[in-house]
This record gives C-alpha cells, sequence and structure tokens, in this order.
C-alpha cells in the first residue's frame, strides 16, 4: 500500500466515472420517425443496447478515421437490424453519432479541479475509440487531463496493462506512485497488472476524490473534524 505522500498521478476511467451518458433514446427516436421508422422508446432502448453489447469489445479498432467510420457503419447496423428499421446503416450514422453526448459525472468538475490544484498529475485512461478526446472535450472535462489514452491509440483493452503504461509514461510518473480510479472489473485487474494502487467509483468521481485529494495534500484532520471516516482508497487490490 503506498502512502500519501508517494502519489504523484491519478488516471481516470471514462464513461462511468468521468462522464456518464445523456440518455439518447429520444433523440434516435425522432430521428428514426423522420425517416419514416415509428418505434416505441422501449424497442429503441433494446436496440441501443445492443448496439453497445457490439460496440463496447471492439471499440479499440475505431485507429483512425476510416476503421472509426467502418467501426460505426457495423454498430449502427446492429441498432438498425434490432429495429428492423429498413435502413441503410450509411444514411443513420450520421443522426446516431450526433444523438450520443456525454456530460461530466456528478462531482467530477470539482472534484477533478482540486487534484489538479494539489499538484497531481491527471490522466484519463478508457477502452474507447479515438473520438475520446473529442467527447471528453465536448463534456467540457478534458482540459483537466495532462494526457487521455484510449485503448484504440494503446493497440490494446483494458484490463491489458499497456494504456495505462502509456498514460503514466506519458506525466513522467512511475506505477507505483499512481492510483487508478475506475466503476469496471476491467479497472481493477488493469490497474494490478500495471502496477497502480486502485480504487472503485460508483459513477461519480465526487464519491471519492475530495477524499483522495485530502490524503494527498495531508489534510485527514478536516475530515475528522467534519465527521467523517476516512476511506482506504491507497490500497491494493
Amino acid at each position: 500500500m503506498p502512502s500519501a505522500s508517494a502519489l504523484d498521478a491519478v488516471t481516470v476511467d471514462a464513461a462511468g466515472t468521468a462522464v456518464e451518458l445523456v440518455p439518447p433514446f429520444e433523440r434516435l427516436q425522432a430521428s428514426l420517425a423522420e425517416r419514416g421508422v415509428v418505434r416505441g422508446l422501449g424497442d429503441v432502448r433494446v436496440a441501443f443496447a445492443a448496439e453497445v453489447a457490439y460496440y463496447v469489445p471492439r471499440s479499440l479498432e475505431g485507429r483512425n478515421e476510416t476503421s472509426l467510420a467502418a467501426l460505426r457503419r457495423e454498430a449502427v447496423g446492429v441498432f438498425l437490424d434490432h429495429l428492423a428499421a429498413g435502413l441503410e446503416p450509411d444514411s443513420f450514422v450520421g443522426a446516431f453519432i450526433g444523438a450520443i453526448e456525454f456530460r461530466p459525472a456528478e462531482g467530477a468538475v470539482a472534484a477533478l479541479r482540486a487534484l489538479r490544484a494539489a499538484g497531481l498529475e491527471l490522466a484519463c485512461v478508457a477502452n474507447w475509440d479515438v473520438s475520446l478526446e473529442p467527447h471528453l472535450r465536448r463534456a467540457g472535462v478534458a482540459s483537466y487531463f495532462t494526457t487521455i489514452v484510449s485503448s484504440a491509440e494503446a493497440g490494446a483493452a483494458k484490463p491489458d496493462p499497456a494504456p495505462f503504461l502509456l498514460a503514466l509514461e506519458r506525466v513522467g510518473v512511475r506505477p507505483a506512485r499512481a492510483l487508478h480510479i475506475g466503476d469496471d472489473g476491467v479497472d481493477v485487474e488493469g490497474a494490478r497488472a500495471a502496477g497502480l494502487a486502485f480504487e472503485p467509483v460508483p459513477l461519480a468521481l465526487g464519491v471519492v476524490l475530495p477524499v483522495l485529494l485530502a490524503l494527498a495534500v495531508g489534510f485527514l484532520g478536516t475530515f475528522r473534524l467534519l465527521g467523517q471516516r476516512p476511506l482506504p482508497l491507497l490500497r491494493r487490490e
């Protein structure tokens, strides 16, 4: 278990940790209706879940503009097939991607800002295609990260240690002096494989990072005065 004074960097997962998806179902339903395909919201939700299930394990295939376009066509094709929409994927890719929007997870902006102010290097490490940085930029959180690493860029997906090690190489921090925060099994497995400490976060950074900040800068007494129990944040799983 590293001590708080040994912590120089924090790597952070994206979806479910730094950002969350703005529900796209009504926008997708409206775009389908504009093309003469009328479906209920429940059907759209099921089709979207099928698209996500197809996309997630293949996200690292979107390594450049050409391969990303191909991946998006395939994934949108899965969405349309589940709806028996009778539309060509190319005709709906723009509408589908336009409906995908992310916003900061609750507490994320304040926590990231505080950690940056404390002098910690921050890196986003996510299983995503090469569109990760633009999505984070539109969500308003990209500027808090020194570097942003997608599985597509690293050439391997978590739990492979490669994305973590690439991020730490860029910020000049050894794994033993870093901690990863995420919400999925691949986060804890990947952090362990790369040599980072790990702390789970249920959706919002604000649940844990303010306490982590207190640990990093030595303000445990503040939390005791507030009646809050410090969390065992720097354990290794």
